[in-house]
């Protein structure tokens, strides 16, 4: 992805981004000139590690502390960035946990915090960006799916579940905003070389027809592609070495 800074001026809000995907499409957003608002819950070092690479680029960064699933703590978040670096153009819905756990051991508890973190955190935050970013007439959302949605994956249906769920919230806010200036595509990667895939040691490359895990930077490429273009809304943009073909 070339180094345009076609985003110079523009706010973007990462959640979860202080490892991992997250932060791999924090740093490629600042050098397409996007200032970012990084948003964690636990890893505060790695996220100042984050900021200081993002001020490396020549954007602004702040860091912000939120339980992106309740709504109290996103309120806050987004009155923070607003107060700060001003409203958010883009959004990165990444927050999310992973739990490989055997399904006769998945309990409600379980399911309900799944669902929650990687789910209804989107649906919350992007609630609270979506006044400004309509009356701007411009914005850019983008939810971090799975192949889990697709294939059922190798962590369990909770997952799955969280991660199906969010292609649809994707659909139904494309279809809402089309007319708006507004885009929402989702990313559904698989099997990236992060913390979450090699601690799962059901995640294996042999399952991927290309023969190894994906990289973050690949996963980032198509994130900012998705910024950058006002034309594609409502997709699903698979980045999964051919794992699930569409």
């Amino acid at each position: 992805m070339g180094n345009n800074k076609d985003l110079t001026g523009k706010v973007a809000l990462v959640t979860g981004g202080s490892r991992g995907i997250g932060r791999q499409i924090a740093l490629a957003l600042a050098r397409q000139g996007a200032d970012i608002a990084l948003n964690y819950h636990k890893s505060e070092t790695e996220a100042n590690a984050v900021l200081s690479e993002v001020e490396s680029c020549g954007s602004r960064c702040i860091t912000i502390c939120a339980d992106v699933s309740k709504s109290s703590d996103v309120v806050s978040m987004v009155n923070i960035i607003k107060n700060k670096i001003g409203m958010v153009h883009i959004l990165i819905n990444n927050a999310g946990i992973s739990r490989p756990q055997p399904l006769q051991e998945i309990s409600e508890k379980d399911w309900d915090e799944i669902i929650e973190i990687n789910l209804k955190s989107a649906f919350l935050v992007t609630q609270a960006v979506l006044p400004d970013m309509r009356a701007k007439g411009w914005g850019r959302i983008v939810n971090m799916s799975s192949a889990a949605a697709q294939l059922g994956g190798v962590v369990g249906p909770h997952y799955a579940a969280s991660k199906a769920g969010l292609i649809g919230l994707t659909h139904s806010y494309a279809a809402l905003l089309s007319k708006e200036g507004i885009t929402v595509n989702a990313v559904a990667p698989a099997l990236i070389a992060t913390e979450m895939v090699t601690r799962n040691a059901g995640a294996r490359a042999e399952l991927i027809p290309v023969g190894r895990f994906g990289t973050t930077a690949e996963v980032a490429d198509v994130v900012v592609m998705l910024a950058r273009n006002g034309y594609i809304t409502g997709q699903t943009v698979n980045v999964n070495g051919g794992w699930y073909m569409s």
